[in-house]
């Protein structure tokens, strides 16, 4: 243990800080890092490099090169830029590369150097140039930051959603700040600069040669001109510590150095060979650096790189430094202990495991273990920690195994990511910071898409949001291979996705759309099961017809009206309707439509197919929904008998022609005789004349128009009645025999509750509905000799169930004893 604590500094008595090497750095740079601009993302991300012609005019003829590489130094990408001047590189959260070019251009790269997009920064940013720039990162996203060369300063907190911010000017700015950064304080951002003695709040995230801002944005750190390093609150309210370093040369680098919770605060200072860790201490912490080397700020430290190594500069964690301190006897140290002379099989694991016991610290040591374990960067010494815990854990009866097992299952994955070839030098705390979702995303970035599945697998997370989700990354990816078939990606994406939940394969299609491989999006679509996914990109494609069929296949009539509004205003009208024809379906349901939206081109449509019926229909609807002369309805009816005839439905026709006459009838009526005729049924029209006296006209009308004697009886006697003209209605009664009897004059009379009419009715009423007329109106005596002199037992019966009280007793018996002298015969 003490070979292990000997590259352990302490910073005061509270802290020790440590600095190991996490690669060794083998991408062979042929430039110094001083010569280029330099880019590395936090959280163990990639690093871009650019070397900067524009600052030599000897080189000012030489295209740069931009390289891109993980954080081991394997190389991710290359290219040549061939755009403008760049003033400053960064990384987005999305781990996007940030180029930010001399007239204001923002261009955006992949981490494969593929090229995303591209964003100006303003109009005023072009007149005046950029002098300086920051990549910052807030709670909305990734921002820019702009000094131009009139010492104004423009940003944009969220460069995915691009609103540009002019902040206001600094008073008597007549040349560059010595040094500005940016903070974000209450969800708002604020550039804080320095200009001689003064300091100036204006309104946001990175690091200056001189200032710097704690990777949580809570701390500031200022190095002045006397050569003091001042520390203190973001807000400049509180002043955490003051270090004099002795040195007035400004550094290249400062940055906070400071894992979670720590109630220690350093700060990393560099100059061209020499690093520094200072904090609230009399002492500060000093290495030579053999390199020109660059410093990323991370959550809990700082990564230091150079041409040859990456190496890690960290504070103690609080469980490793009371396992590993010299003579220490923390109940994880003891346990450490037990553990390593158990395997010797010595007596003296006994005695150190009933120490722990007997202060009852057992819990606390396996806890410890396995806490420390999680900050320890070598395997070996990972394994010989959760040894040790498992050893203590051997001890105890209800220790929760969930800490200890998810410490192994995030040490794997991490070794995993640390991996030379993998390049991303994770902590335990940056891990837990990112989250595993994150972490898989990162790897799918990268196209290590078989680690990130076997990581899935092995954590056991859903398929949606774990293997699915990355072979969909995968299938993305894979369309953009142009060099291979179409017909073998499409097949290759449907072996080894299959029917795996939560894989869209219209997301890969419209991917394949995306990069121009229009036949491999089509394939693909076969594959999808949603016709809903397939339309909309078919449409996208230009493939109505092909979006029409899928339609039509889903049995959704929603998504079958839109891909025809889609052909109509994609098509002519004769190709439009030439492919509706070739869709039954289709050509129903857009008829449908045309009923309630566009009259006229169902009447096209109709026409085209010579369809006379429809047509014929269509003009009877047209003119009673849209003439209101009755010249014009005449005209549309004569229209549409003259379809029915084309169609030889000769029934229709000569109902229409009917129709014609009646409303040239009622119109000559309303001229004749006031009222309202127009639009009335033919029976309505007899009635009406009835009801106003015209018995004639209406007699007439029936003739004209062969309305059937019962039916013109029913009417003028409905009529008549209704007017409660007695008189008259018993004159009709007797003009001729009534061909619908006179039993419904019975009925009729007593509807209006006149039974004296009735009665007049009654004695006229044939044998065989006497019975029933004489009951309407109250006659059960009668009715009783009228159904016993028929000896019909339904008569009888009918009778029978309208004797009802005393009164009628005598009649019941009678019925009753008729009924037992026809059993008896």
């Amino acid at each position: 243990m003490d070979c292990y604590t000997a590259n352990w500094n302490p910073l005061g008595d509270s802290a020790f800080y440590r600095k190991y090497e996490l690669y060794s750095m083998d991408w062979d740079l042929k430039e110094e890092l001083r010569d280029c601009l330099v880019a590395a993302a936090p959280y163990g991300g990639p690093i871009a490099l650019l070397r900067n012609p524009w600052r030599k005019e000897k080189a000012a003829s030489v295209r740069p090169v931009l390289d891109i590489y993980s954080a081991s130094g394997m190389p991710l990408a290359s290219l040549l830029w061939k755009s403008g001047p760049v003033v400053s590189l960064g990384w987005s959260a999305e781990e996007e590369l940030l180029c930010v070019q001399e007239d204001g251009a923002v261009l955006v790269y992949g981490l494969h150097g593929d090229f995303r997009r591209h964003f100006s920064m303003g109009n005023e940013v072009l007149q005046n140039r950029v002098l300086d720039a920051r990549i910052f990162h807030t709670e909305f996203g990734s921002g820019v930051a702009i000094l131009t060369g009139a010492h104004r300063f423009t940003l944009s907190a969220n460069v995915g959603d691009l609103k540009l911010r002019r902040m206001p000017e600094v008073p008597g700015l007549q040349s560059a700040p010595s040094c500005w950064t940016v903070l974000c304080q209450d969800r708002v951002a604020h550039i804080l600069l320095a200009v001689g003695p003064d300091l100036y709040l204006l309104d946001h995230a990175a690091c200056s040669a001189v200032m710097a801002v704690s990777f949580t944005y809570r701390h500031l750190a200022l190095f002045t001109d006397t050569g003091y390093i001042w520390m203190g609150t973001a807000s400049l309210k509180e002043k955490l510590c003051e270090f004099n370093c002795n040195i007035r040369a400004p550094p290249k680098q400062m940055v906070w150095c400071s894992r979670p919770r720590s109630k220690e605060r350093a700060v990393v200072v560099a100059w061209e060979r020499r690093l520094m860790v200072v904090g609230d201490a009399p002492e500060s912490i000093q290495f030579v650096l053999d390199e020109d080397s660059y410093l990323v700020p991370e959550l809990d430290g700082v990564r230091i790189f150079s041409r040859s190594t990456h190496e890690f500069l960290h504070e103690v964690p609080a469980a490793s430094e009371e396992i590993f301190k010299i003579a220490s006897m923390a109940p994880g140290a003891l346990l450490l202990e037990a553990q390593k002379e158990y395997e010797k099989e010595s007596q003296k694991a006994d005695e150190y495991l009933r120490e722990i016991q007997e202060l009852g610290q057992l819990t606390q040591a396996v806890q410890q273990c396995i806490e420390a374990a999680g900050h320890e960067h070598q395997p070996d010494m990972q394994k010989s920690l959760l040894r040790a815990a498992s050893f203590g854990k051997c001890f105890l009866d209800r220790f929760p195994p969930d800490s200890f097992v998810h410490m192994c299952q995030d040490l794997r994955v991490l070794n995993a990511v640390r991996d030379y070839h993998i390049g991303i030098p994770l902590t335990y705390s940056q891990y837990k910071q990112l989250t595993i979702q994150v972490l898989l995303d990162r790897l799918v970035l990268r196209r290590l898409y078989p680690l990130a599945i076997q990581i899935c697998e092995y954590l056991r997370l859903p398929e949606v949001q774990g293997v699915s989700r990355i072979l969909a990354h995968w299938a993305c990816y894979k369309v953009q291979q142009k060099d291979v078939s179409d017909e073998d990606v499409a097949r290759a994406i449907n072996q080894k996705l299959g029917d795996t939940p939560g894989v869209s394969y219209s997301d890969i299609a419209a991917r394949a759309y995306g990069c121009g491989r229009t036949e491999l999006a089509i394939k693909l679509l076969e594959y999808e099961p949603r016709s809903g996914e397939q339309v909309p990109l078919l449409l996208k494609m230009k493939r109505s017809k092909l979006a029409l069929s899928k339609a039509i296949e889903s049995g959704d009539t929603d998504l079958v009206f839109t891909v025809l509004l889609h052909l109509k205003n994609e098509l002519n009208r004769g190709d439009f309707f030439m492919t509706l024809r070739n869709q039954p379906m289709a050509l129903s349901l857009y008829r449908q439509f045309c009923k309630h939206q566009e009259l006229e081109t169902l009447k096209d449509l109709y026409n085209q197919d010579d369809n006379h019926q429809e047509l014929g229909s269509f003009h009877i609807r047209a003119s009673y929904a849209a003439e209101e002369r009755i010249e014009g309805r005449v005209a549309a009816l004569q229209t549409a008998a003259d379809a029915f005839y084309k169609a030889k439905n000769e029934f229709a026709a000569k109902a229409t022609e009917d129709q014609m006459r009646l409303l040239r009838l009622q119109r000559r009526l309303e001229d004749e005789l006031g009222g309202q005729f127009l639009d009335l049924s033919l029976h309505d029209t007899v009635t009406t004349l009835i009801l106003g006296g015209h018995n004639k006209r209406a007699e007439q009308l029936a003739r004209d128009f062969r309305i059937p004697d019962k039916r013109l009886w029913w009417l003028k006697l409905t009529a008549l009645a209704d007017l409660e003209d007695w008189e008259e209605l018993e004159k009709f009664s007797k003009s001729k025999k009534s061909p619908i009897g006179y039993l419904p004059f019975v009925e009729i009379c007593m509807k209006q509750h006149n039974k004296y009419e009735a009665k007049k009715y009654a004695s006229r009423v044939g044998p065989e509905q006497k019975v029933k007329a004489l009951l309407l109106v109250g006659d059960v005596a009668q009715a009783a000799d009228v159904a016993i002199e028929h000896r019909n037992e339904a008569e009888l019966s009918l009778v029978l169930s309208h004797c009802t009280g005393a009164t009628d007793g005598a009649t019941a018996d009678k019925i009753q004893r008729a009924r037992a002298q026809a059993q008896k015969k």
